[in-house]
């Protein structure tokens, strides 16, 4: 970046994703000159650690972002409603992680290897989307596939951890699991029904189509992202007792044919996918192996021989990295690298 570094503020420091913004912050040596954390007022004064430096939690509020070159929100829709534009005011460029910007059509929603070019549109509000945590990692495999073949028709379900649902619900999976284990009544309050197992049919709220809004998420996201309006979309999202990492089943439908090899291929040399795909062996995605990693790992590739032109797949990938904090990050490397200059000393 040319020795270029830059003031950045965390909006939403102490909740899962903006500690995980942190770590990856650091493991990927961003070039940061000063680093602002901030959250609400019962955050304020606490201490966080970066780089091996300890730094305060000061109050999210519209002067904070004075003097601040990138701004990483994940402090919710509502607070990204309320703060975004006060930051681009103050001269920073929002990188937002909530579901408030994502479908206005004056808002670019990105993911870097997929259409790094729509992060430049930031100018028009100053605010880039980041996608829901589960339309990036179905549609990181679906990419290749797409400039190959030419997608016509995706059908996902999704198999999403109980982290997706924020440390409560993790908390509350392992509680349930140890009352369980003991014989002891099952307290439930994170979800609508116990998750210890069990699965859930219902993320987020149901819709009058009858769909919830994660899968409807899901759906246009999608469509946004890879810049097929008319894409034909379907999905399904599950809860289950997983702490970290989310699952989809994919079945996708091409113009024209791709073979289980060409598929194995072609998602191979895609950055950030990896293929896991030797069942002979009981090799195979799985969340305990995608927990804490940065890729998309993709197996049980196979031909649908029900229908033309179609594979089905199996994906994982860590929601809270690449599914959150690590694509924000990487779409303020890619600002840093070709759009900004860091605010006058």
């Amino acid at each position: 970046m040319s020795g270029k570094r830059f003031n950045v503020a965390v909006a939403g420091a102490t909740g899962a994703v903006g500690e995980v913004f942190l770590q990856i912050l650091a493991e990927r040596k961003f070039p940061i000159r000063n680093l602002r954390l901030l959250a609400s007022e019962r955050s304020v004064g606490k201490k966080l650690t970066f780089a091996g430096e300890e730094f305060p939690v000061e109050l999210l509020s519209k002067e904070a972002f004075k003097g601040i070159d990138i701004a990483l929100f994940s402090a919710g829709a509502s607070r990204s409603k309320e703060f975004a534009a006060a930051a681009w005011a103050s001269g920073a460029v929002v990188v937002d992680n909530s579901s408030a910007f994502r479908m206005e059509p004056d808002i670019p929603l990105v993911v870097p290897e997929i259409n790094p070019q729509a992060i430049g549109q930031y100018q028009q509000r100053g605010i880039v989307a980041n996608p829901n945590c589960t339309t990036i990692i179905a549609i990181m495999p679906l990419k290749p596939l797409h400039d190959f073949g030419i997608l016509k028709r995706v059908v996902a379900s999704s198999y999403q951890s109980t982290s997706g649902a924020g440390a409560k619900a993790m908390a509350e999976l392992i509680a349930q699991t140890r009352a369980y284990a003991k014989g002891d009544p099952l307290e439930v309050s994170a979800f609508k029904h116990q998750i210890a197992f069990n699965v859930i049919p219902h993320i987020d709220a149901f819709l009058d189509n009858g769909y919830t809004k994660e899968e409807m998420k899901m759906t246009n996201e999608g469509r946004k992202i890879m810049g097929i309006p008319d894409l034909r979309v379907t999905c399904t999202t599950v809860r289950v007792p997983v702490l970290t990492a989310h699952s989809i089943s994919i079945n996708a439908q091409f113009e024209k044919k791709i073979t289980r090899e060409k598929a194995r291929e072609l998602i191979a040399k895609f950055p950030g996918c990896q293929v896991m795909d030797d069942p002979a062996n009981n090799v195979y995605p799985m969340p305990l192996f995608a927990a804490g990693k940065d890729d998309c790992y993709v197996g049980r590739i196979r031909e649908d021989d029900s229908a033309e032109n179609c594979l089905n797949l199996w994906v994982c990938g860590d929601q809270l990295r690449k599914g959150a904090a690590l694509n924000a990050v990487q779409i303020a490397e890619v600002l840093a690298q070709k759009y900004l200059q860091p605010a006058a000393v």
